[in-house]
């Protein structure tokens, strides 16, 4: 009988040798990726400073001018996360590195802003302090407790649709959605985090671990957002 050719096998398949390698590869992956952030939020502030307070001035340039970034920030990311899935390598790192970016340019106002608040290095420390010890704890809960957290998608996919539409609504309409709204996107971005983490374990093959990397790192960045946006609320 001749010999099949065997593809990628899914990592809930895989021997727990080959999962911790799977594993370390994935958030070896995301550490980079938030690195990336870092360094390319360094640069863009602290060396092109007046392409920067341009570049803000004009995603706010007009109540459309920000539904247009997020539209624009929407299509990016998608066509990132289809580059990172694909079969090339190269590819997928290319996918990877283009949501970073995209990630990098979108926090420009908040980090900006932040940045240069009375309290801002410290507000954004405790910010990234918080988002990283959440991250922490609700990934050892997936992996400690082995639980299947693919039940939450159809709740994610119809909570983003309602979070999109209070956005869209919010900036044509000029109301402020309040620190309610980021008390629950910040929830939303736990159970992101809990989704895309049990499908490192359970969907994923052994070759995707640039694509698993980049799915962890946006919830990341999601929970990050809202968090900040908390805290800058309280003054």
């Amino acid at each position: 009988m001749e010999n099949q050719i065997q593809g990628p096998i899914l990592v809930g398949n895989l021997e727990d040798s080959e999962k911790a390698i799977f594993y370390r590869k994935t958030y070896t992956h995301v550490a980079f990726a938030i690195l990336g952030f870092v360094l390319l939020e360094y640069i863009f502030i602290g060396m092109f400073e007046d392409a920067v307070i341009s570049l803000i001035n004009l995603m706010f340039g007009s109540s459309f001018s920000w539904l247009i970034v997020l539209g624009l920030f929407w299509f990016g990311s998608s066509m990132a996360d289809k580059l990172a899935h694909n079969p090339s390598k190269q590819t997928q790192y290319l996918g990877l590195g283009l949501y970073v970016l995209l990630e990098a340019i979108i926090f420009l106002p908040m980090i900006y802003l932040a940045a240069y608040h009375s309290t801002g290095s410290e507000m954004l420390t405790q910010a990234a302090i918080i988002t990283l010890c959440l991250f922490a704890g609700l990934t050892a809960t997936v992996f400690m407790t082995n639980k299947n957290f693919s039940f939450l998608k159809t709740g994610l996919v119809i909570g983003s649709f309602v979070a999109i539409g209070l956005i869209v609504a919010g900036t044509i309409f000029g109301f402020d959605l309040g620190l309610w709204f980021s008390v629950a996107m910040v929830v939303f971005a736990g159970a992101a985090i809990l989704y895309q983490t049990s499908k490192v374990k359970y969907e994923y093959t052994e070759d995707q671990y640039v694509g698993a990397a980049l799915g962890i790192f946006a919830s990341v960045m999601l929970l990050f957002w809202y968090i900040l946006q908390l805290f800058m609320s309280r003054d």
